[in-house]
């Protein structure tokens, strides 16, 4: 585990910062006249996940957040997340194709190594990877070499299945008081996703490195079907989005262009009832000129070719 002083100079190196924009953000004009750019995000976990065969621990977010689950292997556990790669990936798979949706792959380097085929598709369908970890560890927890040892072998597990790195990373949940700074100094990214802080890229200064943040967001997110209050039902997760949306549309004529991350899971999303609701998303977008997916890597892109 890291010490004291490890941890509190790392935290010494990103100070909170309360003030971002401000009220005057920059007047940001998306392509094609786009006034809010939607970033899609598939969590692709399954396979990556604890599992008592491989940690001598279960995981907890499978189809119920069970907090304490007892000390022997959780077939329920370890069974939903496999319906994830088995089947609920390839509905989602076959809900973006049929819509032509671009979404960004949020992937654990172990689980795209499990299901090839999850590879394959992303790669003929042009979606972009953000890395999501070597597997779906609690980064936290880790000491920095044993997060560095994994951030590299991610990166060289991800470059040996798909061909290409990842440009982006993301961790599980909560990122350590190392993460970004380890981002840094890898030195091969061109954005960093772990802050949910703001509605638009930023630029931070980490050391006298400057990193182009595309912040997440958890709001959006499906993981709201098993937290209270949450979503109780499809219709609760697309009225929240479509609220959003427009909400955000109309904003944009007041302050510049907006963005937006909805966040699915492969094992959640991917069940056909929810699936349905985020079809209503998809097409409600479809209903609105003003709006577009845009995969993570354009908008980080977009932003350095613009705001630099």
């Amino acid at each position: 585990m890291m010490t004291g002083e490890t941890a509190l100079n790392n935290t010494e190196h990103q100070p909170r910062d309360f003030i971002g924009y401000g009220p005057k953000p920059p007047f940001v004009r998306w392509p094609n006249g786009v006034k809010l750019a939607i970033n899609l995000v598939l969590n692709y976990e399954e396979g990556s996940e604890y599992s008592w065969l491989e940690d001598g621990r279960n995981d907890n977010w499978g189809e119920y957040n069970i907090p304490n689950s007892p000390p022997v292997r959780d077939l329920g556990t370890e069974t939903h997340f496999e319906y994830g790669s088995r089947a609920g990936v390839w509905r989602l798979a076959r809900l973006f194709d049929r819509y032509n949706v671009p979404v960004t792959v949020s992937a654990c380097a172990v689980a795209l190594e499990r299901n090839p085929a999850v590879i394959e598709w992303m790669n003929a369908r042009g979606h972009d990877l953000l890395g999501h970890g070597l597997r779906w560890s609690e980064y936290s927890t880790l000491d920095r070499n044993e997060e560095e040892r994994q951030l590299n072998e991610a990166i060289a597990l991800y470059k040996k299945l798909t061909g290409r790195r990842p440009l982006g990373w993301n961790c599980r949940s909560f990122p350590s008081v190392n993460t970004r700074d380890l981002i840094v100094k890898e030195g091969g990214f061109l954005y960093y996703s772990d802050p949910c802080n703001d509605d638009l890229p930023y630029y931070a200064d980490h050391d006298g490195t400057r990193l182009l943040v595309v912040p997440y967001s958890k709001t959006l997110n499906d993981s709201r079907y098993l937290i209270a209050p949450g979503y109780s039902s499809p219709r609760d997760f697309a009225e929240d989005c479509r609220s959003a949306i427009d909400y955000m549309i109309d904003e944009a004529d007041e302050t510049g262009g907006r963005m937006l991350t909805i966040g699915v899971h492969a094992r959640w999303m991917g069940q056909p009832n929810r699936a349905s609701g985020l079809r209503e998303v998809i097409e409600h977008v479809s209903n609105k000129p003003a709006a577009a997916f845009m995969r993570r890597e354009d908008i980080a892109r977009h932003w350095l070719e613009n705001h630099e």
